[in-house]
Formats: C-alpha cells, sequence, structure tokens
C-alpha cells in the first residue's frame, strides 16, 4: 500500500501516528536512498513511543538503544554500512528483533534474510515536489499487511480531518 508525503512535518505526524500502532517486538525496516527520510521517520517514531533523547543515526555505531516513558526500549540500527550481514550476529541483532522492544533499521534491505517475516516494511522514495515523498508498506506477513490497510486508511483520515 502506497502513501504520499508532501512535507517534513508530515512525515513526523505519519512517524507519531505510526508509533501509536506498534507493540512491543515490532519491527520497522526502512529502505530509500540516502536522504529519503529514513531517519526523519525513526526519530519521529522513536519520539512517538516516548523517547525523550535525541535520536540519532548509528551509522557508526551500527546501534543506539533508546529507552522510552514507559520503559520499554526502542533499538535503533543503521546498517548502511555492513560489509557482510553476519556482523549482525555479533551484536545479537536476533536477541533485539525476537525481543521486547521495537526495533528500527534503516537499510534493512542489506539485512533482509534477518529482518523477521513480521516486519513492518517501508520504502521511502522521492517524490516530484523538493519534499515530497511516497512510502510504500509492506510486509510477507498476511497479519501486518492487514494492520498496513487499517494503519493507512486511519492516518488518511486523520489528515483529512486535521
Amino acid at each position: 500500500m502506497n502513501l504520499i508525503i508532501n512535507s517534513v512535518e508530515a512525515m513526523q505526524r505519519f512517524g507519531h501516528f505510526l508509533a501509536g500502532w506498534l507493540e512491543s517486538g515490532a519491527v520497522v525496516a526502512l529502505t530509500g536512498d540516502l536522504g529519503a527520510g529514513k531517519t526523519t521517520l525513526s526519530q519521529s517514531i522513536a519520539a512517538g513511543l516516548g523517547v525523550k533523547e535525541d535520536v540519532t543515526s548509528p551509522t557508526f555505531a551500527l546501534m543506539n538503544v533508546y529507552s522510552t516513558t514507559s520503559g520499554m526500549e526502542v533499538y535503533h540500527f543503521d546498517v548502511y554500512r555492513i560489509l557482510d550481514p553476519s556482523e549482525m550476529e555479533d551484536i545479537g541483532f536476533d536477541d533485539f528483533v525476537y525481543g521486547k522492544g521495537v526495533s528500527l533499521i534503516e537499510w534493512a534491505g542489506m539485512i533482509e534474510p534477518m529482518v523477521p517475516e513480521t516486519a513492518l516494511w517501508i520504502e521511502i522514495g522521492y517524490g516530484f515536489e523538493a519534499e515530497e515523498r511516497y512510502l510504500r508498506l509492506s510486509s510477507p506477513s498476511i497479519e501486518t499487511r492487514a494492520k498496513i490497510k487499517v494503519l493507512i486508511e486511519a492516518f488518511k483520515e486523520e489528515v483529512a480531518c486535521s
């Protein structure tokens, strides 16, 4: 399912909105070109989940862990610099993505075989206008795909009413 986002502010609104739908153990797998908005969306999701500190892309650290106001943890991965997916095993990737926190994975396509089947995949692409982005939401999981449809319709309704 596709969604058009027309500004940075709209991307932030979507991230906050999406955060309200994420449950413990959720995985959001982000793909898209450099500068497309993966980090902006990750920051907005984390803020929507209750992370109070600045969320930065962990390009060189590979992963940052944040605590939310509810005590849940957010695991923010940036796998852009991964040379071999086995590097993820070295940091205990499976323990995080199959754990109780919410995992946000930038450049997830680079480790696609390791991403849980239930993950929500969001491909971010450039639109026609400078700040416009298209989001393609998908998942191999039938259950997650059903949630995506409801999520997008609810977000469109929310935006139409504001």
